[in-house]
This record gives C-alpha cells, sequence and structure tokens, in this order.
C-alpha cells in the first residue's frame, strides 16, 4: 500500500482498519493451519490417537490463532484508550479513546467466541475422534472439567465474555486500565496450560511463558490499536506513537528474555536445527529479530517524522503493516509450536519433586542451603531487580535537577528488593513448596517485614517528585496517571483502616483454616498467586500505619498506633492455633512429595506456626520504631513553623497571651 493511499484519502484509510484487523488474524490461521499439518503426522505418532479429521487438526490451530490476535486487539485496544490518548477534562474519553475502546469490546467478544469454540475442538483432539460427536453444550462442558486443556479454554471463554460485557457500559478513562488489566488476565488460563506447565523446571517455564504471552500482547496490541488510530487520523497521533514506543522497547526485552528463557528449558541447543520443534524456535527468533528492527527502524523514521510533522503518518503507517504481517506470521508459528511435539525430555526419568515442583531437592533445608541454594523467580526476583533499578532512577534524576533525597528511604526500599529476592530466589524460595515451616517463614517475610521496607521508601512521593508534569492544555502523563489512582475510589476504599485490616488478617484465617492452601497447595499459579497476596495486603496495610506517601484516608498517630495494637495480636493467636492443630494441612500434597526427610508433617506444622507467632514482634518493633520517629519529626516540623511564624509577625502570639495574662493579673488584683 502506498503512503498516498494511507494518508492522503481519510475516508479509504478509516474503511480499511477492520479489513487490515482481519488480514491480521487470517495470516496468523493460515499459518499456524499450515505449519501444524505439516507435523501432523509426527503429532498422531507421539500421541497414538486416531486423526480426528481436517476440521478439528486444522481448525484447532487455525481458530486459536486467529483468536490470539483478536485477544492482542482487545488489550491493545484497551491499552490505547488508557495510556496512549488523553480523554476530555470531565474524564469522559474523547473520540480517539471511544473507537479504540469499542475495538477491544469487538475484538474481546471475537475472543469468547474463538474461546468457546476450542473447548470442543480440544476435546475432539484429545480423544481422537471427531468434532461433530462432541458439539452437545451439556456433555461438551461436563467433559471439559476432565481435560485440562480445554477447561483451560472454557475458563478463557468465560474471563473475555466477561470483559465484553463490562466494556460495553464504559464512558470514563478511570475504568479503561482495569479493562485492560481484565483482558490480561485473560490469557492466564493458556499460559498454565501446554508443554510449559508439565515436566522438569516447569515453573521456569511457566513464569516465562506467562511473561512472554504478556509482553507479546502488550507489544502486538499496542501496534494494532496504533495502526487504527493512523488510519482513522486520530489526534495525538504523535504522543501515541511515542508512548508506544516505549512500551513496544520494553516488551522486546521481556519477549527476548523470557523467550531465551523457555527455549532452553525444553530443548538443548544441538537440537536447534535437528527438530521440527527446534526450527519453529529458530523461525520465531527470526520474526523477534525482525519486529525489533522495524521497532527500531519505526523510532527513528514513523516516530521521528509524526514529531516533525503530525500530519506526516505514511511512514508510520507503512512500517506498522509490515510489523502487523510479521506479528500474524509469529503468532502462527506459536501455535504451530503448541502443537508440535517438544524433543525428549533432557531428563528421562525425573524424580517425584522434579515433576510436583519443577525441581529436585538436595536434602532437608539447613541453613547452608536455605542460604545459598538458589533458584532464580522469574516473577519476584525480576520484579525485585526490576523495582530496585527504576527507584534508583528516580533518586538520580532528582539529584541531578538538585533536589535532595533521604538516604534512609533510599536504604529501606533497597532492602525490602533485596529481601524480596532473598525470599524468592535462594533456598527459601526453593522450599517454601515443598515444607510448610519454611512456607510460613516466607508468608512472614512476604506479608510483614518486606511491606515494612518498601513502604518505609516512599516509592509513590519519589515518583510523584521525579516524574514530569503535564503542562497546561497537555494530555496526561505518568504523574497524572499516579494521582488519579492515589484519589481513586478504589484507593480510598483499600486505605481504609478496616478494610486494610480485614485484608491484612483475615487472608491468614481464610487461606489456611477455610480450605483455600489445601487447593493451591500443589499448584504453581496458586503459590504465585499466594506470595502476590501477602505482598499486596502487606503493602496496603503499612502504607495506612506507617507510611510515608500521602494516603487517601490520612489517620492520626493514635489511629496508627491503635491499629497496629489491634491487629498484630490476631497474627500471633493465628500462630497459637497452628500450633495447637492435630491435623495437617494439605497432607496430601506434602505425602505425594515422598520426601524420605520430611515424614513428621504434624512436627513441622507446629513449627511453622512457632514462626508465625514469634515473627509478629519483630515488625511491632520496627512499626512503633517508626512511628515513634514520625511523631517526633512531625512535632519537630510543627515548632519549625510556629517559630517562622513568630519571626514574621514578632511573635504576636506571645505577646497577645502575655498580655492576656496581664489582664486577668490586673483584674485579680481589683
Amino acid at each position: 500500500m502506498s503512503a498516498p493511499a494511507l494518508s492522503g484519502s481519510s475516508t479509504t484509510a478509516r474503511s480499511a482498519v477492520w479489513p487490515i484487523l482481519f488480514g491480521v488474524g487470517l495470516l496468523a490461521g493460515l499459518t499456524a493451519a499450515g505449519l501444524a499439518a505439516l507435523s501432523l503426522a509426527d503429532a498422531l505418532t507421539a500421541t497414538g490417537l486416531p486423526d480426528p479429521g481436517p476440521v478439528t487438526t486444522l481448525g484447532l490451530p487455525f481458530v486459536r490463532a486467529a483468536g490470539e490476535i483478536a485477544a492482542v486487539v482487545a488489550i491493545g485496544g484497551f491499552l490505547f484508550a488508557a495510556f496512549f490518548v488523553a480523554p476530555q477534562d470531565s474524564g469522559v474519553l474523547d473520540a480517539a479513546g471511544y473507537r479504540a475502546l469499542r475495538l477491544g469490546s469487538v475484538a474481546s467478544g471475537v475472543w469468547a467466541v474463538c474461546a468457546a469454540l476450542l473447548v470442543p475442538m480440544t476435546i475432539s483432539d484429545v480423544s481422537g475422534q471427531p468434532l461433530g460427536d462432541h458439539l452437545n453444550p451439556l456433555t461438551m462442558w461436563s467433559l471439559a472439567s476432565l481435560v485440562e486443556t480445554a477447561g483451560a479454554w472454557r475458563w478463557t471463554a468465560i474471563l473475555a465474555a466477561a470483559v465484553t460485557l463490562a466494556s460495553i457500559p464504559v464512558l470514563r478513562w478511570s475504568w479503561t486500565p482495569l479493562l485492560c488489566a481484565a483482558a490480561l488476565s485473560t490469557l492466564l488460563p493458556l499460559g498454565l496450560t501446554g508443554h510449559s506447565s508439565s515436566g522438569g523446571s516447569h515453573d521456569l517455564a511457566t513464569n516465562s511463558l506467562v511473561i512472554h504471552l504478556f509482553a507479546a500482547s502488550l507489544w502486538a496490541g499496542g501496534l494494532l490499536a496504533l495502526l487504527a488510530h493512523g488510519l482513522r487520523d486520530g489526534s495525538h497521533a504523535d504522543l501515541a506513537a511515542r508512548r508506544f514506543s516505549r512500551v513496544a522497547l520494553w516488551c522486546f526485552v521481556a519477549m527476548g528474555f523470557s523467550g531465551v528463557i523457555n527455549a532452553l528449558v525444553r530443548v538443548q541447543p544441538t537440537d536447534l536445527f535437528s527438530t521440527r520443534y527446534g526450527l519453529l524456535i529458530v523461525g520465531k527468533v527470526v520474526a523477534l529479530v525482525l519486529l525489533g528492527v522495524l521497532g527500531w527502524r519505526q523510532r527513528r523514521v514513523g516516530v521521528a517524522a509524526l514529531q516533525a510533522d503530525p500530519g506526516a503518518r505514511g511512514p508510520l503507517l507503512r512500517l506498522a503493516l509490515t510489523e502487523a504481517a510479521i506479528f500474524g506470521v509469529t503468532f502462527g508459528l506459536a501455535v504451530a509450536l503448541g502443537r508440535t511435539p517438544p524433543p525428549p525430555p533432557l531428563v528421562v526419568n525425573p524424580s517425584i519433586p522434579e515433576v510436583e515442583l519443577g525441581y529436585d531437592l538436595a536434602g532437608p533445608p539447613t541453613v547452608a542451603r536455605l542460604l545459598f541454594d538458589w533458584r532464580f523467580d522469574l516473577v519476584f526476583g525480576t520484579a525485585a531487580i526490576v523495582l530496585a533499578l527504576v527507584y534508583l532512577a528516580g533518586v538520580r534524576r532528582l539529584r541531578r535537577r538538585g533536589d535532595a533525597w533521604p538516604l534512609g528511604r533510599t536504604i529501606g526500599f533497597l532492602l525490602g528488593c533485596l529481601v524480596l529476592l532473598l525470599t524468592t530466589s535462594s533456598g527459601i524460595g526453593r522450599y517454601m513448596p515443598a515444607v510448610f515451616s519454611v512456607h510460613m517463614a516466607a508468608h512472614m517475610l512476604l506479608s510483614m517485614l518486606i511491606p515494612i521496607l518498601l513502604v518505609l521508601g516512599a516509592p509513590m512521593t519519589l515518583a510523584l517528585r521525579a516524574l514530569p508534569a503535564a503542562g497546561r492544555n497537555e494530555p496526561p502523563g505518568p504523574r497524572e496517571w499516579l494521582l488519579a489512582a492515589l484519589h481513586s475510589r478504589f484507593s480510598r476504599l483499600i486505605t481504609n483502616p478496616i478494610v486494610a485490616t480485614i485484608l491484612f488478617v483475615a487472608g491468614f484465617y481464610g487461606l489456611y483454616f477455610g480450605g483455600i492452601f489445601d487447593a493451591a497447595a500443589g499448584s504453581h499459579a496458586g503459590h504465585v498467586a499466594m506470595n502476590v497476596h501477602f505482598l499486596l495486603s502487606g503493602y496496603v496495610f503499612y502504607w495506612v500505619v506507617i507510611g510515608i506517601d500521602p494516603t487517601p484516608r490520612p489517620l492520626p498517630p493514635l489511629g496508627k498506633v491503635a491499629v497496629v495494637f489491634l491487629s498484630l495480636p490476631l497474627h500471633a493467636f493465628f500462630g497459637v492455633v497452628l500450633m495447637g492443630m492435630n491435623t495437617v494441612i494439605a497432607e496430601p500434597f506434602y505425602r505425594s512429595l515422598q520426601l524420605p526427610w520430611h515424614t513428621d508433617l504434624l512436627a513441622d506444622q507446629k513449627l511453622g506456626g512457632g514462626i508465625a507467632w514469634s515473627a509478629g514482634e519483630v515488625p511491632l518493633v520496627v512499626v512503633m520504631l517508626a512511628l515513634l520517629i514520625q511523631w517526633t519529626r512531625s512535632d519537630r516540623r510543627t515548632a519549625t513553623r510556629l517559630d517562622r511564624a513568630a519571626d514574621r509577625d514578632d511573635d504576636a502570639d506571645l505577646a497577645a497571651y502575655n498580655n492576656m495574662l496581664a489582664a486577668l493579673a490586673r483584674r485579680e488584683n481589683k
């Protein structure tokens, strides 16, 4: 397509939006179906199942690839409406934001339909029976609970349908970030099944796959939304292109990092050119490199042309069309990769812990093993490093412009990141899923110590000072988004002392005594979700109690002390209850690991209860010290403010007070 056709005729360009998006989905589906047909014989040989027919063998990869393109369009549409274009002053989306929102709604609906179609197709595929035998809705949805992948598609369809329905009445900007997050969550069932969810090192494979899916979806979805915006002659195209360029760069890094790890888990370097699975990985690598080169070219040419002339959209659109085509092929390759049998596993006879946890354990959790037997956690370990680097970048920006930032805050935040890294990636994180007492120690660190250190670092205050403010009549940026989040109804709700305390304390009782831990103990996703809950609930609680950052519901010092003394004893009581229990929580899972050195599960649980009971003393001391220091500093600031006021008015208040005393004395002497 030539540049004049892209930028000269507005009507023609607008009418091309949906055909182009449809074409990308069609290209992805045809690529996936074609490559899957080439590996069909190997797949049937590996599974030993009969051929279910071309409707399943070709239709399943086609519908999946086309559906994934619809998913990324939905994510990109919501992302674009949330962060790439500005809303009106009233908070209502402008025309460009509303079009992006509706694009996300339609694409999310298509994604829900494709996911629903993939339920019977998957059942047909794993049973080797024709698709027509599994089209009864009642039978199909009941069988989905027996087939892991079909169950994942069922959940995907439900989530995507919920996102579609939730997006229809939305008109205000404040809901679009939540819709973007919800659309991303529809990828989780997909990321937790397949090759990466089983076998050795499935913890690394699953984490890397989820990171890979999120990065690819944000990149591809943002690109397609930007392409649609440019074709429609949307406003602020230069700003949208500049913001997308930054997102694309980080997504490229995340995709490369996670893709390499996922490939190393599944194949050896010698398998890359000697197996069909390895060749597909090579094809994905080539596509990623091409996308990186085009992204660099886009930044140098397309974005630069828009900065010089906001109407010069030809270079941007030409490069975006090429990137969109490569993304279509890449998604088709990814689907074909999931349909292709991987090479034989690196470990022929894995141990039971390696099958259940993804790795083996050398022996009982000694002090040396807890400190030095590391296994890097891709989710929390990476988060700890990234948070530390971003925080240091903010401090550096302040100091470069001559502003001071307290050293104690920096030390506190970096210590929190370090403890997070140690808790999740050292031997503590390695033994946490297998030994209840180690899990409880990690729980205490994640919910009590780490949040305290992070909160004392005042990260939001640093961000508000380091991020540049949008100028008058300019679209809002990250600083304005953060302010909007701090003043939102959701922030006011969770920072209510009662709500924050319930989230912090009730998680202990509901998780361990409500049966949730029994169900989640054997699930890698369950452990990740628990760790996220521990961190977030602890952060919100200590933000309310000792946080330096501003809160929508500030508490007086005595109120903070009261909240601390009312909540922390509940943790001690929780530990006492654990020590007194005679039944083992999640006993079937711990027994299934068959660890010869871990047989007395009840004694280990009582040890975990003792850890929970005693761990509450440390944060209590830290919190009281922090409150005392904050109280003292508040008194000093008040005294300084009064002294300055006295200097300005020559102690007018003191003189008035002395005159009042003198008048009272004269009255008494009469």
